[in-house]
């Protein structure tokens, strides 16, 4: 093992000790304590002015909604809908209180919004009137004549028609008021209004599924680890956030309360100390009233306030237990990843302990080197095939669509392993009754010689050269896909016997009878070949599968002037084995050397 495998396999060690540590660390508990309240960070808020107008924070049930669609398991949607039910009633008593705050403090007006006031108090009443006019009208129009109805209708249009004017003039004036500040508690009603037929129209609509919900493997739960943690902010933040504005609320409730027995000590003691003065009781009286009145509404508002406060606090007890459910949720993914980590681990030493004992295994073998280099290298690339794919797995795990997938790989293995495929099937034809044997000698794609291998995917040829004339093997292996049993052609030069015409070239000078020495050598090869020749006819006959052919394999014998023209050339073909005919040749030519250097009476006689 090299120096760099020895500091990877030390680093692979401290890392799955690493993870070990953090699996233990995340292990399940078995039993899990809530996570406690968020302690108030702001100041306490003060009581609300007298003169001050109320302010309706929305805020708090827009950030309920807002988690609620990040609710996704069956244990944090019921926390979801309570936290959003609890923002939603906080949000009404928030409304009740600034009512009862104007009927306690009513807002003092400016110039420009008493003087709108003042038309808008006009308006109505000539609103009252046009009202009763047209009531008048109308009576008296379902009591008259016939004669009298026509004139009667026409007053009647009119008032309508000013009534309509009249209508629109106190809107204007009333939207004017609210524009100048004036009319706080119709503009908090309005608001109140609108808020619930939001919240009668809001559909009721399915949390949000998880964003990464199709994503699996390690990279899918480590996406999802970081949306939970993610999550746990956002909740600790809605937490803090209600707990401080309970504190502040409370606070704010105790100085009002402060202020409210004080108001009744001063109330309780005004009436004692103005009974003598009997010419202003009618004013007194009037006064104790109203602030009779706006005592009670402070009474009911600090009411208000403190349910306000026991709606946040749950408020932050709810956010509290559901921070609590995604912690739990994110420490079991976690554990989840880790185990995960370790298994990538554990496979990368795996590769590097087998990797070092299969080095050893076949240093101690007494095998061909070559041999075990290749089987180094196929066992190896195997392994890390295998390391590979188990690790792709846990990373991106299993793809959801199995089926689809599956045929889409085949689809794509099909194409790019197309030329395997039809090697495979011409190994079937290879194999058959006009297929080749190892041994035989062929020529494929241009290139001859004898099949030394014949596998289920490639053939393998031993090169030669041409086969009438040296014929020598080049030494070279050449590897040919099966396919060209199916998409090409092929040369079979072997039959049984692996029989082949052969030739035999003899020059004869011009001095010398040619033709005598002709039928001498034509006796001698057909003397030799005899044998073969019989043989060959036979076998070529059952290659014909039954069929009369004119196959023969006498030898043949051709005359001819020499290219250089110098004497005579004699061509003698005849049939012998593939095996045997580099030693007939030469036992040929040393007959015909032994008749050329006879006399010519020898050769005549011969």
């Amino acid at each position: 093992m090299s120096l760099l495998q020895k500091i990877f396999a030390a680093l692979l060690l401290v890392l799955l000790a690493a993870v070990g540590y953090g699996l233990w660390a995340t292990r399940p508990l078995a039993s899990s304590t809530p996570v406690g309240a968020l302690s108030a960070t702001a100041q306490a808020e003060s009581a609300t002015a007298p003169g001050a107008l109320p302010v309706i924070d929305e805020n708090t049930l827009v950030t309920a909604q807002r988690l609620a669609r990040l609710a996704t398991t069956p244990e944090e949607i019921p926390l979801a809908q309570q936290a959003v039910q609890l923002a939603d009633h906080e949000l009404d008593l928030a409304f009740a209180g600034a009512l009862r705050h104007i009927e306690a403090h009513p807002p003092v007006l400016s110039p420009a919004a008493l003087a709108i006031q003042g038309r808008l108090t006009h308006a109505q009443q000539q609103l009252e009137s046009d009202g009763d006019r047209v009531k008048r009208l109308t009576d008296a129009l379902a009591k008259a004549t016939e004669a009298a109805k026509p004139a009667i209708q026409d007053q009647l249009d009119l008032a309508q028609a000013q009534q309509q004017l009249d209508q629109d003039e106190a809107t204007q004036a009333n939207d004017d008021l609210m524009q100048a500040g004036g009319n706080e508690h119709q503009r908090i009603q309005t608001m109140q209004q609108e808020h619930e037929a939001a919240a009668r129209n809001r559909s009721a609509t399915a949390p949000e599924g998880a964003p990464l919900g199709s994503l699996k493997g390690l990279v899918g739960k480590v996406r999802q680890w970081m949306a939970l943690r993610r999550k746990q902010r956002y909740l600790a933040w809605a937490g803090a956030h209600a707990t401080d504005s309970a504190a502040q609320l409370s606070a704010g409730s105790r100085q009002l309360a402060a202020d409210l027995a004080a108001r009744k000590q001063q109330a309780s003691a005004g009436p004692a100390s103005a009974a003598p003065a009997s010419g202003a009781a009618a004013g007194a009286t009037a006064s104790l009233a109203a602030e009779t009145r706006e005592i009670a509404a402070e009474q009911s508002r600090l009411t208000i306030r403190a349910q306000r406060v026991s709606a946040r606090q749950r408020l932050a007890a709810t956010y509290g237990q559901w921070d609590a459910v995604v912690a739990t949720q994110a420490g079991a993914l976690l554990h989840s990843c880790l185990i995960d980590v370790s298994i990538v681990l554990v496979a990368l030493l795996l590769l590097l302990v087998i990797d070092r004992t299969l080095e050893r295994l076949l240093g101690r073998a007494h095998v061909d080197r070559r041999q075990v280099a290749t089987l180094r290298s196929i066992v190896g690339v195997s392994c890390q095939l295998a390391g590979v794919v188990v690790i792709l797995l846990l990373l991106i795990g299993l793809p959801g669509q199995l089926g689809t997938m599956i045929g889409l790989a085949g689809a794509g293995l099909t194409v790019a392993l197309k030329d395997f495929i039809i090697g495979f099937l011409g190994w079937f034809v290879l194999m058959g009754k006009n297929g080749i044997r190892v041994g035989d000698w062929v020529e494929i794609n241009g290139v001859s010689g004898e099949v030394v291998e014949l596998g289920i995917f490639h053939t393998v040829l031993l090169e030669t050269g041409n086969w009438t004339d040296a014929g020598h093997p080049t030494g070279r292996r050449v590897t040919f896909t099966n396919a060209f049993a199916i998409e090409g052609h092929y040369f079979n030069f072997s039959t049984t016997g692996q029989w082949l015409w052969d030739e035999l070239l003899l020059m004869v000078p011009f001095d010398r009878d040619a033709h005598a020495i002709a039928d001498a050598i034509q006796k001698e090869v057909t003397q030799a070949t005899a044998d073969s020749t019989r043989q060959a006819e036979a076998e070529w006959q059952r290659a014909a599968r039954g069929r009369r052919a004119n196959f023969t394999a006498q030898p043949g014998i051709a005359i001819r002037p020499a290219p250089s023209g110098g004497g005579v050339e004699i061509a003698v073909r005849y049939v012998t084995r593939a095996a045997d005919r580099y030693a007939l040749r030469a036992r040929l030519y040393q007959s015909a050397v032994q008749l050329l250097s006879q006399s010519r009476s020898a050769v005549a006689h011969a």
